[in-house]
């Protein structure tokens, strides 16, 4: 059975990312931080194919621990999914050096030590390959995200370095949702707002926001065959709204 580990992998976008790669036969492990809630809820809903995991991406050693549990216990993985993300916005005169330290340590360093603890082990399995999962405000900033901005822009150079040292075992891309219809999103834009979210329409080509299974759409053409010829790209996953 392909085994995938999915960063943050019980909710939001990591849920349904998650969920899709089992409807496609993966035994997946879903790394989480602390809602015991959404864990139980996944591994329901996984219907057996689904073990969350409790794991601090801004602590290297427990990563460590746990990859060494996952591959102790069900072998190397074929899939690595770096989807989680954490966010301390506030203006950059304001933002403390805990804000700043929380955001690149979970967003940026915690992709680099999840994919350096199992890595090794995908190569002498045969390879596979490794997501990371971004955001359009890596490429175009926003007002009072200077640390989540700078985080996602690094893994975007993180995903090519990966890219090029791990082939032609592995291949690494990045996936970059656009404005997707999520609790988060909608809370960071005001989306509930409906002149906000119509100001936000009118500037998507596509005329709507994205949904989680545009984003599982997107993650399955990048670890499956059909891409196999694809490494160290950028998929930008917006309805058009950036065009770079």
């Amino acid at each position: 059975m392909t085994v995938s580990v999915v960063s943050g992998g019980t909710r939001g976008i990591g849920r349904t990312l998650s969920l899709r790669l089992a409807a496609l036969g993966h035994r997946v492990i879903a790394l989480y931080r602390g809602d015991e809630a959404a864990a139980q809820d996944i591994a329901k809903a996984g219907e057996g194919r689904i073990e969350p995991l409790r794991c601090d991406l801004a602590r290297p050693a427990e990563i460590r621990t746990v990859c060494d549990r996952i591959t102790g216990t069900y072998g190397a993985p074929s899939v690595l999914v770096n989807n989680a993300g954490v966010n301390r916005d506030r203006p950059f005169s304001a933002m403390t050096d805990e804000d700043w330290d929380t955001v690149l340590a979970t967003n940026l360093s915690g992709p680099f030590h999840l994919t350096r603890a199992l890595a090794p082990a995908m190569v002498r399995a045969g390879g596979g390959s490794i997501v990371n999962v971004a955001s359009t405000t890596a490429i175009r900033p926003r007002r009072n995200g200077a640390n989540y901005c700078a985080s996602k822009a690094g893994l975007l150079q993180l995903t090519k370095c990966l890219a090029l040292e791990l082939a032609p075992q592995i291949r690494v891309n990045a996936l970059l949702p656009g404005f997707t219809d999520t609790e988060e999103v909608t809370e960071r834009y005001r989306l509930d707002d409906p002149e906000r979210l119509t100001d936000v329409l009118d500037a998507i080509p596509g005329g709507r926001l994205g949904t989680a299974e545009d984003m599982a759409d997107a993650l399955e053409f990048l670890v499956t065959a059909r891409s196999g010829y694809v490494t160290g790209q950028q998929l930008v996953v917006d309805g058009g709204h950036f065009m770079g």
